[in-house]
């Protein structure tokens, strides 16, 4: 079979409901490393939370994170970035003297291994695991390098009218703002235009693999342009609705059943 870049997003696509990968899903995307295709991770997970998976599959395809911000090679630091898009430090300091203004709870920024928290106490969970020491931050710190991205904390009821503030405030020709759910919801800020499909596509350029060659895995809405994007989009089966309305294909088990372990099985005939 002619090579393929096969795109996997993390959190409930590659890692189970424990937020880890199981045996079964190493081992298959180990095997397909081995037959020549490039696997390579695209999340909206900084890189300091996710270079631990990236390890675990023994990858050496560049890492996108931050939702297509950052492309990199991790543990390679010979080799440059292949896309780093940075916020500007002024917003940055800005929207921290407005946390309260805008009814936010608080503030955590996140460089490409930097972390910093307008909060004392980070909750412990798989976006934060136990020992995450982030440095405190304020508007009046003084930061050493562009932020990659911002995540803003506030309950989920209040995401939408302070999504469309910071938009008004800020303008989408600035920032893009995504939507996270589950235990802990925020708000990621990036700057405009970013997200996964640039990643992916600047991945599938450095191999140069044609677009109808790409594999890509999801099942949230930060998935859908890397989805539209891939020539073989594919949703897992616990997938949001309007990603299978846009998507090649549906898994028939879902991430904790290793759904995509079993797809790419099947479709590989492994």
């Amino acid at each position: 079979m002619k090579q393929k870049l096969i795109a996997i997003d993390l959190d409930g696509t590659t890692l189970n409901d424990q937020s880890a990968l199981s045996k079964r899903t190493i081992q298959t995307l180990q095997q397909l490393q081995k037959k020549g295709h490039h696997v390579m991770i695209a999340t909206g997970r900084p890189y300091r939370n996710s270079k631990h998976i990236y390890q675990q599959l023994g990858l050496q395809s560049p890492l996108v994170n931050f939702n297509g911000a950052l492309c990199h090679f991790p543990d390679q630091p010979s080799k440059k970035d292949l896309l780093h898009r940075t916020l500007d430090i002024d917003l940055v300091m800005d929207l921290l003297a407005k946390q309260n203004q805008f009814g936010i709870d608080w503030i955590s920024v996140e460089g490409k291994e930097a972390l910093y928290s307008s909060h004392d106490s980070i909750p412990v969970n798989p976006f934060f695991p136990a020992h995450t020491v982030p440095t405190p931050i304020t508007a009046n710190t003084t930061l050493a390098e562009r932020p990659t991205a911002l995540n803003l904390f506030m309950d989920s009821e209040k995401q939408e009218p302070i999504r469309n503030q910071i938009l008004s405030e800020y303008g989408s020709n600035v920032v893009s703002v995504r939507t996270w759910g589950g235990d802990m919801p925020c708000l990621e800020i990036v700057g405009a235009g970013i997200q996964k499909a640039l990643g992916v596509e600047v991945v599938a350029n450095y191999y140069q693999i044609a677009r109808h060659d790409i594999l890509a895995f999801g099942d949230e809405d930060n998935d859908i342009e890397m989805i539209d994007y891939a020539g073989h989009g594919v949703v897992m089966k616990n997938g949001i609705d309007a990603l299978k309305k846009i998507a090649n294909d549906v898994t028939d088990f879902t991430n904790d059943e290793d759904g995509l372990a079993i797809y790419l099985e099947n479709f590989f005939g492994i």
